[in-house]
């Protein structure tokens, strides 16, 4: 399809299309290079104020939400239908012809032609041969000739709609990010245990959005490595409509809950925070720290004061305990009451140390010549009343993605376009067929519109095939 039309000829141009894909990824590296959607106070100290506003008004910060760059996505989507549209009308007419005509000429250019006699005459042939290109190849056109008959066949013209399968494959790519762009949220939930939200805070935002349901936490589940380090922690959660329960799970990492298209995600837990007060404070004169040398394997016991350098046995330095901390965080989770102190070696630098009260075995991670723990920290730490209330509560990851089926439908349609793209053609052959004395003199030729070297090899084994018919050797 030609068109004078200048809207027409601006999409159908292929600088257009270059233009696009390179703004797109120019754009993407520069939406990785800046971290999105972090507090604004981090990117005005990063950047100072001007750039800060800038950024602000092009929406670098959220920028895969930001309507220059869902445009850029509309225009490439505009760009490929036009192109594809421009296009396909010749193809159309090519695969759907009126009439099947087949032309001689182009066989007989053909470099490469198999060519084998076969001791009987060409009618003798003809049915055989006739049946053998239905098989193989579908469609097939018989020409009578003054020596004999020529069967063209052919299978797979419709191969060539490949790249308009890949076209479509991503234009369903893009308006399905597009669509989940717009219609879709992510948010996330912190949910005590025995307790219920009805609302997630937006990650891009801050806002509070309305589930139009409820999530229970009822029960909350962690176990560990001998680390210290968390293995495994499980959510058993319920969703209530109009206070009534609807669905139940118990949900861990990669293994969400599904419900009315929004998916509930596992994704961090945390400690509570002791609801009664203890029955003492915490005291920082009965201190109790084990020091494990790996070298002797030996076990000391030393009681240590905040702010006091201690020596550590077989002269492996001092350690100062700096402060306690009642919630402690590691990698983003609650890990409990800790202790925070400062390993000074004999030669090296000093290194920070923490030491979580209900994992002794924490600072085996890392990985030093020495392993402190505390000792007796429960019971000089805690009173009974304290330790009967602790409680966690579980971090929801909750995310709706309404193009995400559109996304999926893209990459399977993209799969098959790019299959018959690259390992399907239109395939031709020529079956020729001339009287020669008794016998029959048998020429075999290909053509395809893709991987020729392939098309030749077929022909041969073609050729063999039909020399061995009728028993020829």
């Amino acid at each position: 399809m030609k068109s004078t039309n200048p809207v027409w000829k601006f999409f159908v141009s292929v600088k257009l299309t270059v233009f696009l894909l390179l703004s797109l990824a120019a754009t993407s590296i520069i939406g990785t290079v800046i971290p999105q959607n972090a507090d604004p106070e981090v990117y005005f100290h990063k950047f100072g104020p001007f750039l800060f506003r800038l950024f602000d008004v092009l929406d670098i910060f959220d920028m895969y939400h930001a309507w220059w760059f869902q445009l850029l996505l509309l225009l490439l989507v505009s760009n490929i239908v036009v192109c594809s549209i421009d296009r396909l009308s010749a193809t159309w007419k090519l695969i759907f012809p009126r009439n099947l005509v087949f032309k001689p000429a182009r066989f007989e250019k053909l470099e490469k032609k198999e060519r084998f006699s076969v001791k009987r005459p060409p009618d003798a042939l003809e049915a055989a041969y006739t049946a053998f290109a239905a098989k193989k190849f579908g469609r097939r056109q018989i020409d009578k000739t003054e020596k004999g008959f020529v069967v063209f066949a052919e299978k797979w013209r419709w191969t060539r709609l490949g790249v308009y399968i890949v076209h479509l494959s991503v234009i369903l790519l893009i308006v399905g990010a597009i669509i989940g762009s717009l219609f879709g949220f992510k948010g996330f939930a912190n949910i005590p245990e025995g307790e219920s939200v009805d609302h997630v805070r937006l990650r891009d935002s801050g806002r509070m959005l309305p589930l139009g349901f409820t999530i229970r936490c009822e029960d909350f589940n962690i176990s560990f490595y001998d680390t210290g380090a968390p293995k495994e922690f499980r959510s058993s959660l319920t969703i209530l409509e109009n206070d009534q329960a609807v669905v139940k799970k118990d949900i861990i990492v990669n293994d969400p809950l599904r419900y009315r298209g929004i998916s509930i995600f596992q994704a961090s837990y945390g400690e509570m925070a002791p609801e009664k007060k203890p029955d003492h404070d915490f005291s920082t004169e009965n201190i109790q720290l084990n020091f494990t040398v790996k070298a002797s394997g030996m076990v000391y016991k030393r009681k240590v004061e905040i702010g006091k350098p201690v020596d550590i046995p077989e002269g492996h330095g001092t350690f100062t305990l700096m402060e306690f901390n009642p919630s402690a965080e590691f990698r983003g989770q609650n890990i409990g009451a800790a202790m925070f102190g400062v390993l000074s070696p004999l030669q090296g630098e000093p290194v920070e140390v923490l030491l979580p009260l209900h994992f002794p075995n924490f600072d085996k991670m890392r990985r030093g010549e020495v392993v402190i723990s505390v000792a007796d920290q429960e019971a000089e730490t805690f009173s009974p009343a304290q330790k009967d209330d602790v409680r966690y509560y579980t971090g929801l990851e909750v995310n709706k993605d309404p193009g995400v089926w559109v996304v999926y439908s893209g990459f399977i349609i993209m799969i098959a376009g790019c299959f018959i793209t690259f390992f399907m053609s239109h395939q031709q052959i020529c079956i020729e067929v001339s009287r020669k004395g008794d016998n029959s003199d048998v020429r075999v030729m290909g053509i395809a519109n893709k991987n020729t070297m392939g098309m030749q090899r077929k022909v041969e084994k073609i050729a063999g095939h039909l020399a061995k018919l009728r028993g020829n050797p």
